[in-house]
């Protein structure tokens, strides 16, 4: 991500993020990083996936004011830049159809290869241990305790092997899902080992 027109666009989202969290720009970088692996091995249009990568995000923070679907207002935002920068039509489609079908929860589908790997590099980043790490930072951001990390494990990061797009996701995500198990493995069997000293000492304070 060296050329000057990426450098311009990160500038530009940068003024959208005033802080971190779990969709910050952190998680943009790293979403970005894994879109130019993945896209290179899959020989994506890096002048579209890129760019995309950099903005898919970038409505993340309207979303959490507004309730507006941070694909569709990133997806305005980008059109809306590129237009104004000069990019030219079918370039500008192209990464505003990666940006809005990018979400794991929503439509529509990525059809072009750009949006594919770009689907793929942000479930990813929702797979390993940075996913783990971005769980707990969600369930303090929302008050849900340890309980509330491992439902959304289960409910949707140990699904996330099954819906990568590419070869080379999938072999990242290998490793990462079977990282996850082990975690979830050993978290819950030691919550579970906690729970039960509990209830010893509980009953035996009865009298």
């Amino acid at each position: 991500m060296d050329s000057t027109e990426n450098q311009t666009i990160l500038a530009y989202v940068e003024t959208f993020f005033s802080q971190s969290g779990t969709h910050g720009l952190d998680h943009i970088l790293r979403v970005t990083r894994l879109s130019q692996e993945i896209g290179v091995a899959e020989g994506a249009d890096m002048r579209v996936l890129i760019p995309a990568a950099l903005f898919h995000d970038i409505a993340r923070p309207i979303e959490d004011e507004t309730g507006i679907p941070h694909q569709e207002e990133g997806a305005r935002i980008a059109e809306e830049y590129l237009r104004k920068a000069g990019y030219d039509a079918a370039r500008i489609a192209a990464i505003v159809h990666a940006i809005r079908s990018h979400r794991f929860s929503t439509g529509p589908e990525p059809e072009t290869l750009e949006a594919q790997v770009l689907s793929d590099a942000d479930n990813l980043d929702a797979m390993g241990a940075v996913g783990i790490a971005r769980t707990f930072m969600r369930a303090g951001e929302r008050g849900d305790g340890i309980g509330g990390a491992v439902g959304h494990i289960h409910e949707k990061l140990l699904k996330l092997q099954g819906l990568m797009y590419t070869d080379t996701a999938q072999e990242i995500a290998e490793q990462r899902h079977a990282l996850l198990q082990r975690f979830v493995e050993s978290l819950e069997d030691e919550t579970a080992t906690g729970r039960s000293v509990a209830g010893v000492f509980l009953r035996g304070s009865v009298k």
